[in-house]
């Protein structure tokens, strides 16, 4: 519990006060003068503050000291206390910020009251606080890659307005923190951010946890629709509703109000409406599983979150983002990465996307050591203890072939994973592999390899029309 700064210039009245709050369980603190008063607020701020008006042989007074908090520490709340307490004192301190204000001589059940009211209301504003500061965090978007930016400046456009949002794109690509972003930049950030997992919630069940139930036995019970009242409700994975509930969704949608389920009276409510889903809603409703009215009402503004395939520019910066944030919530080391084990995230396969390279993370730094870089050999998929001799352990397919084709084959697949590990940059691909840029256009051209723009990026692929040269010659 938060303790409570007493700021009097008289001694009685401050132990007085003191006693009286200790006994109710509450810590405190004293302060004389607005020099003490000041100090101790900045060395570290009490949960509230029982502030005198009149302060002698002080270089602030009561309102002075009111203004300079409100200002630098606008969560504490302040109660004022005079013996010369009038109305114009009351309105002028509670127009500085004053979370009320007490005369003297007072009434110890009244300061007990406002007291016990001020810290609960000084409580609420801290969780609130860290709450925000916990769903800023979810919805802190990372990375510099085109395909990124391309993103980002679409989700910049639509917070400023309440235009229905459908987010695409594979599993753990991030589209839950792309709707988190659009909420916490919009204007509905200070109002409830509220999930539907579609996938998760019984079906029998779905109208109940959306539209809340009413019972003589239990009263009135709100769904998440009411708890999202003037905030944004996010249906994740919406092709996962069962096909009664889309219906009713959809009329909520058209009529803005509903009936809870055993009721009667109509209830309203404001929410913003943002979906996702990892499937092709366009083969869901051909195959009569998703109403085709329901995707038009949710897909007002489509958006692609990209898959971390098509930003292998990020990873990088993503994991040293998550490194950096497990150390703060779990006290895991705070490591670095080292430059082969970033070029071995940059060349894995990422099915799970943006969430699997957090798991891979998060167990690399579980299972390793508290100090030193990350090495390549601690990230999955290089797990097997290099040869002692430094030689390189061939596939059984590499290890079929001739050597002319193993050689092409070793060389496209290579050049194939460095330009989509660059984003398609030829430039930077060619200072890393140490060749001419127009050499490697050559080498490129002679494999077949070619770079086509996908989300933002360049990605390379295997020209199937053209036979190779390599072969031709």
């Amino acid at each position: 519990m938060s303790d409570i700064l007493i700021v009097d210039d008289e001694r009685d009245i401050r132990e007085l006060i003191a006693d009286i709050l200790n006994d109710e369980n509450f810590q405190t603190r004293v302060a004389a003068n607005s020099d003490e008063c000041m100090a101790q607020i900045n060395a570290d701020p009490p949960g509230l503050i029982i502030l005198d008006i009149w302060l002698k042989d002080s270089n602030m007074d009561g309102i002075d000291i009111l203004k300079t908090v409100k200002r630098d520490n606008p969560e504490v709340p302040v109660v004022i206390i005079s013996g010369h307490g009038n109305i114009e004192i009351a309105v002028a301190a509670i127009k500085q910020g004053a979370y009320d204000f007490i005369e003297k001589p007072f009434n110890i059940d009244q300061l007990i009251v406002v007291i016990s009211r001020a810290m609960e209301a000084s409580r609420l504003r801290r969780e609130n606080s860290e709450l925000k500061r916990r769903d800023g965090q979810m919805a802190e978007m990372i990375g510099s890659s085109s395909a990124f930016k391309s993103l980002k400046s679409q989700l910049d456009k639509v917070t400023r307005s309440n235009g229905r949002v459908m987010l695409t794109g594979p599993g753990g690509a991030g589209k839950e923190v792309a709707a988190r972003y659009i909420h916490t930049n919009s204007g509905r950030a200070d109002a409830p951010f509220v999930t539907v997992s579609s996938a998760t919630v019984e079906p029998e069940r779905m109208e109940e946890v959306l539209f809340g139930r009413e019972s003589p036995e239990r009263g009135i019970e709100s769904g998440l629709l009411e708890q999202a009242h003037g905030g944004v409700l996010f249906f994740d994975e919406v092709a996962d509703m069962p096909p009664g509930t889309q219906s009713k969704i959809l009329r909520v949608l058209v009529d803005q109000q509903f009936q809870r389920v055993g009721g009667t009276d109509k209830v309203r409510v404001d929410v913003r409406v943002i979906s996702s889903t990892n499937r092709d809603l366009a083969g869901e409703i051909a195959a009569g599983r998703f109403r085709q009215e329901l995707f038009h009402r949710l897909s007002v503004v489509p958006i692609t979150v990209p898959s971390l395939d098509d930003r292998r520019e990020d990873i990088p910066e993503l994991a040293a983002h998550f490194i950096e944030q497990f150390n703060k919530t779990q006290g895991l080391p705070l490591r670095q990465l080292s430059g082969e084990a970033v070029a071995m995230l940059q060349t894995l396969v990422w099915p799970g996307n943006v969430r699997q390279l957090k798991n891979v993370i998060e167990r690399v730094l579980i299972l390793g050591p508290e100090k030193g870089d990350i090495e390549a050999r601690e990230l999955p998929g290089n797990d097997g203890p290099a040869p002692e001799d430094g030689r390189v352990v061939l596939s059984g397919s590499l290890a079929t072939l001739p050597l002319r084709e193993a050689r092409e084959l070793f060389e496209r697949e290579y050049l194939l994973t460095q330009i989509n590990r660059f984003g398609g940059n030829i430039s930077r691909t060619a200072n890393f592999v140490g060749m001419e840029r127009s050499a490697l256009h050559r080498k490129l051209k002679s494999l077949n390899v070619v770079t086509t723009n996908k989300t933002g990026s360049r990605v390379a692929h295997i020209d199937e029309d053209e036979p190779s040269e390599a072969h031709g010659g």
